[in-house]
């Protein structure tokens, strides 16, 4: 099964090193603590707040073109999306798989076998797993099969911000880059969008466990061009919380100093409707202006940001990185991050 096995879960439960799939049971996978029994597949059994069994889905796998330069680099990141989500954001743009449930059960062998083609045929620089955590036992083993057979790419964990500390602690052995979301710095805002007011905190604690495991984005701290190792924070800009943006920005600076690598993201776009005028709109210029004006003033020494002309709506027209996870090549439009 897994090398290195797991310790003590955060209620004081032992787990078996040769039975991972036990953490579905009573599942703590997230900090919902929700308690669900995912190991039981009866459609009477009480739904996780995930939406997702112990089985593994997948919605899609291939390369993308549209992360950061030091993720994307010349061949992609291959990227693996799970369904389903812990966190569950009204306002997510890839609510087809997050909310929708949309995906396929697989095997983590089969995984394993369509990873390695993607790594001969693609050429993909890393290995990029988007919303991992609710599958985490599957998403160690995946990784032990790979380094086993000698695929040594950089693996990276593209989260929500919304981790459990104790999860990230069995995680450190199995990932190389993490690229979490700090979403939110207002808990009311957390509250209505993410059905989590203690988000800004738990995020926060997240991202701190993070740090010191992997510390900065190397690429951005070394300047390498392609990230071997590190931490890059992504925070979205939201229509008509700006506010929100600010603060976010500035309790990243004060609890981790200028150096800490951010993505700055413009690409919002109302895939659903949302109670408010200004969320089922794009951001202004203005808006994207008043946030990257901020950003500056804090002299973040490592900013990686997606200018609105860089692919985005403004006039109502979907932006041409939104994906489609009904078609085979949900990303067919991306375009790639600006970077200064």
């Amino acid at each position: 099964m897994l090398s290195g096995g797991f310790g003590k879960v955060g209620i004081g439960r032992k787990v078996k090193k040769t039975d991972p799939l036990l953490l579905f049971k009573d599942c703590r996978l997230c900090p919902r603590h929700c308690g669900v029994n995912r190991l039981n597949q009866r459609k009477a059994a009480p739904p996780s707040f995930c939406g997702e069994s112990s089985l593994l889905r997948v919605a899609h796998v291939g390369p993308h073109f549209g992360e950061e330069p030091p993720i994307t680099g010349k061949n992609g990141s291959g990227t693996v999306f799970f369904s389903g989500c812990s966190l569950k954001c009204s306002i997510c743009q890839n609510h087809q798989i997050s909310r929708d449930g949309l995906g396929n059960t697989i095997s983590v062998h089969d995984l394993y076998l369509r990873l390695e083609e993607m790594i001969r045929v693609d050429k993909v620089h890393n290995i990029n797993l988007v919303t991992p955590d609710h599958f985490f036992p599957h998403v160690f083993e995946l990784v032990t099969l790979l380094r086993r057979n000698g695929h040594d790419l950089p693996v990276i964990y593209n989260l929500s911000g919304y981790q459990s500390t104790t999860l990230l602690a069995w995680a450190e052995d199995f990932v190389d880059i993490y690229l979490p979301d700090f979403k939110y710095a207002n808990p009311a805002l957390s509250k209505h969008l993410s059905n989590c007011k203690e988000y800004p905190s738990v995020a926060l604690d997240a991202i701190s466990v993070m740090v010191r495991q992997k510390g900065f984005l190397a690429a951005s701290v070394e300047g390498t061009s392609l990230a071997k190792k590190g931490v890059l924070v992504r925070h979205m800009i939201l229509p008509g919380e700006v506010r929100n943006s600010m603060d976010a920005l500035t309790s990243l600076f004060l609890e981790f100093g200028s150096g800490l690598p951010i993505s700055l993201m413009s690409q919002y776009y109302p895939v659903l409707p949302q109670e408010g005028r200004d969320l089922n709109r794009p951001i202004t210029q203005e808006e994207f202006d008043r946030v990257y004006a901020h950003a500056l003033d804090l002299g973040l020494e490592n900013l990686y940001v997606q200018f609105l002309d860089n692919g985005t709506s403004i006039e109502g027209c979907p932006p041409s990185f939104l994906p489609d996870f009904h078609q085979k090549n949900p990303f067919l439009n991306t375009v790639p991050k600006s970077t200064i």
